[in-house]
């Protein structure tokens, strides 16, 4: 056996190519060969650049994100001071107190570890007193003693009048009873500060504390910052100027620096527990991209859960912050529109594949000549082979290299993974193609004589194509059920990249594999049609339609033409669906964000105020509706066994279903029922939602408060969304009020046209958030602006890629159709009548793929859209439902009709100077 396998290697042979063929070849057909190479060069670009496009993307949308959210982005560390009881009984004076903040910031830092230490600004220690009411003066203010002190110092400043905070003594051990009097400690003013308190070196602010005690404040020196833009000063931004409303309506905010110096009597000026230290980190935005945002937000993670009890009375670490979410939510947004990009780019690469194969098709049919001549001059198979994978392949990889260049050119980097489809099409379909060609014309089989064998060689040709539809169907279920079973989110530890994994391949084929399926169907249905529409015309006295419904009938069968035109379609449809789903989606997105065309989100230290002020904002011109809540993230509500931490919305129901209706968020019919008797005695109605299905009718709550008995809820409906939250529970304002929990709001939403004017000068510490500037906002969103230039170019590409399979397929067939129809002038067939013949034989696939393609499209976004989880993109707290936008699908149908009309004219134009005697002898 060995020696046979050896003789058989030895005596096989390398194919012998003949390059004069080559090269004859490639000149003889330079122009299908050119038109392949610019459409592997084109659509090679376009998935070279996307991925590459999208991972800058997806980086600048995780800084976004983080800049966005302010310094709720910061990581934040507090830590309780070392207990200053003295041998006697009294306070200790530390004067060694800057060095333990030093040591504190230095241990903070320690903990972070190497990555997310690497991510964050060197980190600003802040100590801040309590919140002190200047006494003299009939115009409420506060003020504040703060000590800044980075990795090198506090913020610099420099003194214009007085000196520095100094020591209150000289003494460095001192022991002062808790029941002394009022303890000095100096501090320095900002100039503005100066100026609007009308005090200098040597004065005194009077202050009082809560209890109404008085403090012993002075003033050493006035301060001009060096840099007011130093990432310090936003840590207590009265440090530099008074700030208004910060601690309600009509106050104003004083502060005073601390030094190193002055930081020990700070102490001891106020109750031991008053003076509260704390380490801030803010992000570097620069330095965040989308890899290593589970990288960071596991570590945030983690550094919380090792965090020190509230109630611990020692120095353990604290940490805050809200990081890890805003990094969660920037990489769940990016690995979305990951997602929603590789089912654009599969759409088009199936299509691109398709359109290989036909212009592959084109290319052997003018080939086919010349291939049985080289077959019949003895050329082997293999030979033939080689020689057409050596061309095809030098012209793919040619193209593929151009179309790699110019998406480097213009993206960043280059993603070659997605090309690879193409490049293989390329290579495999022209020599598979030809060899079979040559194969067939060198065949001596003959057919059979007997029906038998005839029907066994057509059954066996059916049962292939059977089996070959039952294969791409049965991927395209699998596709469709793994895509609404698992999604297309990539599942990734801490750890991992996020990237699309090789489980993610079939579910984001699913729309690719649709649009096969429903060209399939489509392709088993046209012949149908055709020698249906053949019978009708042979009973009509019309022969034109007998003509045209013959050739129509012959062509049916032709399987890579209406596979081309009914997927380009299709895809072509989807693409601008989702486009236009994520544009009405980012509208109706803003609505729920905002709730209204402006709301103000007031402080906590101003929500007294609120009723007021929104008296005031209704009485503004051009103000359609006012509305106030109280609305509370995270609050307390027990089921049966569970603690929940809903959104709590407590507003007039009255009032906020009137809000709903003149609005394009969905109506609430169920608010009706909050003003309603509960089920129970003493239980309070409620509209609830909830994303795991906690909360739903018929469930009954309890509202935990403070100081007070749980307040008994009954849930009597769903509750509509606000503000993108998907737990939410809403409540009337007065129902709940007599049930012993008066609500105080501080939340205002305003609808109308003078919204945005009526709420930006309040006078009130309170966030101003306008309908408008979200809109605009999301819109630019780096990931949200590329998925939308991606569904838009997809579909441009994916028609002209319709459009050229139309060209392909009529150029393919045109020599055998007008070698038929000037025969049929013979018969006396006038010119116009030919080209009525020649569009009645092409027009049937066309029709069908302009009626049945956009609808197909339809189809597919209805199928897939959902999963495809646009939501995270829109700002909605539910999928959007897919927007059709019809002038834009009748759009793809008159392109693909009007292109079709033109084919019959520019053929007949070319092929005019035919003359009748070379076609009559054709074929003999």
């Amino acid at each position: 056996m060995n020696r046979w396998l050896t003789r058989r290697w030895l005596t096989r042979r390398w194919p012998a190519l003949h390059w004069p063929s080559i090269r004859g070849r490639g000149r003889t057909d330079a122009g299908p060969l050119l038109l392949t190479a610019v459409v592997i060069a084109a659509v090679t670009l376009l998935a070279g650049a996307v991925p590459a496009l999208l991972r800058a993307a997806a980086d600048d949308a995780v800084q976004d994100t983080v800049r966005r959210a302010g310094p709720d982005s910061n990581v934040l560390v507090r830590a309780n001071w070392e207990r200053d009881d003295g041998p006697t009984g009294g306070r200790v004076r530390m004067p060694h107190l800057a060095e333990d903040v030093d040591t504190f910031r230095s241990r903070a830092r320690h903990a972070l570890g190497p990555d997310l230490d690497a991510a964050l600004l060197p980190p600003v220690a802040a100590v801040n007193g309590p919140i002190l009411n200047i006494s003299d003066g009939s115009v409420p203010r506060t003020f504040q003693f703060t000590y800044l002190a980075g990795d090198l110092g506090g913020p610099e400043v420099t003194w214009i009048a007085g000196s520095p905070p100094g020591p209150a003594v000289t003494d460095e051990y001192l022991e002062t009873p808790y029941d002394g009097p009022p303890w000095p400690v100096q501090v320095g003013l900002s100039e503005v500060d100066a100026t609007a308190l009308d005090l200098g070196p040597g004065d005194r602010i009077a202050v009082r504390d809560g209890q109404g005690r008085d403090k012993d404040v002075r003033i050493s020196g006035i301060y001009r910052p060096a840099d007011s833009a130093d990432p310090a000063w936003r840590l207590a931004p009265a440090l530099l100027r008074p700030v208004p409303g910060v601690d309600g309506v009509g106050t104003t905010r004083f502060a005073g620096l601390l030094s190193r110096e002055s930081l020990p009597d700070a102490r001891l000026a106020v109750d031991e527990d008053e003076l509260r230290r704390s380490v801030h980190f803010a992000p570097e935005p620069d330095a965040l991209t989308w890899g290593n945002t589970a990288t960071l937000a596991g570590q945030v993670v983690k550094l919380k859960a090792a965090s020190g009890s509230s109630i611990d009375r020692g120095e353990s670490l604290k940490w805050e912050s809200q990081l890890d979410t805003a990094l969660r939510d920037a990489r769940a947004r990016s690995s979305a529109a990951f997602a929603q990009a590789a089912v654009l780019l599969a759409g088009v690469l199936t299509a691109t594949i398709l359109i290989l194969l036909l212009a592959a098709d084109l290319l052997v049919r003018r080939r086919t000549p010349a291939l049985s001549a080289a077959r019949q001059r003895g050329a082997a198979l293999p030979d033939l082979g080689a020689e057409l994978v050596i061309e095809s392949t030098v012209v793919s990889l040619t193209a593929a290299a151009v179309g790699l260049a110019l998406a480097r050119a213009a993206a960043p980097s280059v993603s070659w993974a997605w090309a690879v489809p193409v490049v293989l099409a390329g290579v495999v379909a022209g020599p598979a193609f030809g060899t079979l060609a040559a194969a067939r014309a060198s065949r001596d089989r003959r057919q059979p004589a007997n029906p038998a064998a005839r029907r066994w060689i057509r059954a066996t040709g059916q049962l292939r194509r059977a089996a070959t539809e039952a294969a791409v169907l049965i991927a395209a279920v699998a596709a469709f059920v793994t895509l609404h079973q698992r999604g297309l989110l990539p599942v990734s530890s801490d750890g991992g990249t996020g990237e699309l994994s090789g489980d993610l391949t079939l579910p984001i084929s699913a729309a690719a594999l649709g649009a096969l399926v429903g060209a399939l169907v489509l392709l088993r249905l046209l012949p149908l049609g055709a020698w249906f529409a053949l019978r009708q015309a042979l009973r009509s006295r019309r022969p034109l339609a007998v003509f045209s419904a013959a050739q129509a009938a012959t062509t049916a069968g032709r399987a890579l033409p209406l596979l081309v035109l009914v997927s380009t379609a299709a895809l072509a449809s989807f693409a601008l669906i989702l486009g236009a789903t994520v544009t009405r989606g980012l509208a109706d997105g803003a609505w729920s964000t905002v709730g209204a065309d402006a709301r103000l989100d007031v402080g906590d230290d101003a929500e007294a105020a609120t009723p007021a002020l929104a008296e005031r904002i209704a009485a503004a011109p051009g103000v359609g509706q006012v509305v106030v809540a109280q609305v509370t993230d995270s609050a307390r509500v027990l089921t049966e066994s569970t603690l929940l931490t809903p959104r709590l919305v407590i507003v007039d129901a009255a009032a906020f279903q009137r809000l709903l209706a003149t609005t394009p968020l969905p109506d609430a019919p169920a608010l009706a029922r909050l003003t309603a008797p509960g089920r129970g005695p003493g239980d309070v109605p409620a509209l609830v939602r909830s994303s795991g299905g906690e909360l739903r009718t018929g469930t009954r709550l309890q509202l935990s408060r403070d100081g007070g008995p749980a307040i008994h809820l009954a849930a009597v409906g769903t509750a509509p969304a606000v503000g993108g939250a998907t737990d939410v529970v809403i409540v009337d304002a007065a129902a709940l009020a007599d049930a012993g929990l008066p609500a105080v709001p501080n939340t205002v939403w305003v609808t109308g046209p003078g919204a945005a004017r009526a709420v930006s000068n309040t006078g009130v510490a309170a966030d101003v958030v306008l309908r408008a500037d979200v809109l605009r906002a999301q819109r630019v969103a780096p990931l949200t602006a590329g998925l939308q230039r991606l569904a838009w170019t997809a579909a441009a590409v994916l028609l002209a890629l319709g459009l050229l399979g139309l060209t392909l397929a009529a150029a393919a067939g045109a020599s055998a159709r007008w070698q038929t129809l000037t025969r049929l002038r013979t018969l006396g067939l006038r010119p116009r009548d030919v080209r009525w013949v020649a569009a009645g034989e092409l027009l049937p696939p066309v029709v069908v793929a302009a009626v049945c393609g956009p609808l197909l499209g339809a189809l597919l976004a209805r199928l897939t859209l959902g999963p495809l989880d646009l939501r995270l993109l829109t700002g909605q707290a539910a999928d959007p439902a897919a927007v059709l936008p019809w002038w834009l699908l009748g759009l793809v149908s008159v392109a693909l009709l009007a292109a079709a009309t033109t084919v019959v004219p520019v053929e007949s134009a070319l092929r005019r100077r035919d003359r009748l005697s070379e076609v009559l002898r054709a074929g003999d």
